[in-house]
């Protein structure tokens, strides 16, 4: 019996061994199309705040799309754009607490945004706390930086049917043509109401039995906008 018990005991060992190496493998030659899948995601989302309809676009086709038509923009906290630096050379921070992403260059802070060409339109990542999980998005604005031009969600873990809804087109379409400025040129942003939006300016018609997503929506997108406060007063027209 005890011999029994030991051949036992190894057999385990040397599967769960086994077992733990080739997890480990997978997960090593997988990470590079992992993040290769990733990245062609957050391009196509960018793309897709903007109005493209990305579709049926291949990973390839999403890649020179994004080449052609869309800058990568860094920015002080002054508002300034900064053009003796590239992203590539920044180090990308993200604050796990907001999701908020940060660039960071020899101990200074830096915004990201996006110039798109064709149509155009400045584009800046929005993030924030939902009901279950952080959502990660991008909102276009247009030339104005007042008018918006577009939304998009591309990662959550809100309820399907529920929260979840903030990936639709339908709640996405809501956003576009909404100021983010009232007439005194006070940063209002865009209120993701409870039922059916009153003020064409700037309010959306919330998601049904997902008051807690809409609001997280309504408070990270006014917070995000007001990292860019300083830019967007600088360089918006009326």
């Amino acid at each position: 019996m005890q011999h029994n018990n030991l051949y036992t005991f190894k057999f385990i060992a040397m599967i769960t061994i086994v077992a733990s190496l080739l997890l480990t493998l997978a997960a090593t030659q997988l990470k590079e199309r992992q993040d290769f899948n990733i990245e062609v995601d957050k391009k196509k989302n960018i793309l897709k705040s903007i109005g493209l309809d990305v579709a049926a676009m291949q990973a390839n086709t999403i890649i020179e799309e994004y080449k052609n038509k869309i800058q990568d923009v860094v920015l002080k906290q002054n508002g300034d754009r900064v053009n003796h630096i590239s992203s590539e050379d920044l180090e990308s921070v993200e604050n796990k607490s907001t999701g908020q992403l940060s660039y960071f260059y020899e101990n200074h802070e830096y915004l990201p945004a996006y110039l798109a060409s064709e149509p155009q339109a400045f584009i800046f990542p929005v993030s924030g706390k939902g009901l279950w999980s952080t959502l990660y998005g991008y909102l276009a604005l247009d030339m104005d930086l007042n008018t918006v031009k577009g939304i998009t969600f591309y990662k959550h873990g809100e309820t399907p049917g529920l929260g979840g809804e903030i990936e639709k087109k339908w709640f996405q379409d809501n956003f576009i043509g909404k100021k983010i400025f009232d007439n005194s040129g006070n940063l209002k942003s865009i209120t993701v109401v409870k039922g059916k939006a009153v003020d064409d300016k700037h309010e959306v018609d919330g998601i049904s039995g997902a008051t807690i997503t809409s609001r997280g929506v309504t408070d990270f997108l006014k917070r995000d906008l007001q990292r860019y406060f300083t830019f967007l007063t600088i360089h918006r027209s009326n």
